[in-house]
């Protein structure tokens, strides 16, 4: 069994995800081509490149849903293949636009699902308390009042999207991971998912993130480093404000690409021709 002591903020060692030397074969295709990455607590990853650069992937060995092909890959000091990932997944947030719910669960219910880490309600499993309190409180952070009764089914993208964040923070976990979460989104719901991810690095400061994206305008403010990948290599890796620059987003993307930043955010247009 994974000792909380282990996976939560308080003794836990600066780093949080180790992928090392990673390569991930599918058939005859290799999606992930020697990738290495190093996320440490408080720090704001975005994962960046056009489809296929394996992204998605990547996401998958973070969050120990899938092994790599060759390599290693370290969750909150744990090896996968050496651990049981299902045990381990329950303290890594995992947020993503494909959550497969179908039924009408309330708002809360959704949250509630974070503590036992299933799609559904547990049946018969009667929340504590302080879990009941846990998910109010979460809600009402991201902007969502728990007493509305709003349903997933009836749900705007925007709701679904900040319900999901609560449910991932809902086991408080040391790492969240973002795959995408913005797809689908209208401008106004995709600026206020992005102030709550904003928010997490004050009401969760020493919270690791991670987000998928191939939108610029799609990034936080509070990204503090940043991972451009192509075909399955790393293009760049570190910094934000180093990587993220218009050649080598121009690389990663095979096509010229002006790179601005404006009051934190970052833009994108094609390069002027002259």
């Amino acid at each position: 069994m994974i000792a909380p002591a282990a996976v939560h903020h308080d003794g836990l060692s600066d780093t949080l995800l180790t992928v090392d030397d990673a390569t991930f074969v599918r058939g005859d295709t290799v999606i992930l081509d020697h990738v290495s990455l190093t996320v440490r607590r408080a720090e704001r990853w975005a994962l960046i490149g056009p489809n296929g650069a394996g992204k998605s992937t990547l996401i998958s060995l973070l969050a120990a849903t899938a092994h790599p092909s060759r390599g290693t890959v370290d969750v909150l000091g744990y090896r996968l293949g050496r651990v049981d990932m299902r045990e381990l997944r329950a303290h890594v947030g995992l947020v993503t636009s494909r959550h497969p719910l179908t039924s009408a669960l309330d708002a809360m219910s959704v949250v509630l699902t974070g503590a036992t880490g299933t799609l559904e309600l547990v049946p018969r499993w009667p929340p504590t308390p302080e879990q009941t309190s846990r998910a109010r409180a979460l809600l009402t952070q991201f902007g969502l009042d728990p007493d509305r009764g709003l349903r997933w089914s009836t749900m705007s993208q925007g709701e679904r999207g900040r319900t999901l964040i609560a449910r991932a923070l809902m086991p408080d976990p040391a790492v969240l991971l973002l795959d995408e979460a913005t797809t689908g989104l209208d401008v106004a719901a995709r600026e206020q998912l992005l102030t709550t991810l904003d928010g997490l690095s004050r009401s969760h400061p020493a919270l690791g993130t991670v987000t998928v994206t191939h939108h610029f305008e799609e990034l936080p403010a509070s990204t503090t480093h940043a991972m451009l990948l192509r075909e399955g290599r790393v293009v760049a890796s570190g910094d934000a404000g180093a990587v993220l620059t218009s050649a080598a987003v121009s690389e990663a993307f095979a096509h010229p690409i002006e790179i601005t930043r404006t009051n934190g955010r970052w833009t994108a247009r094609a390069a002027s021709a002259g």
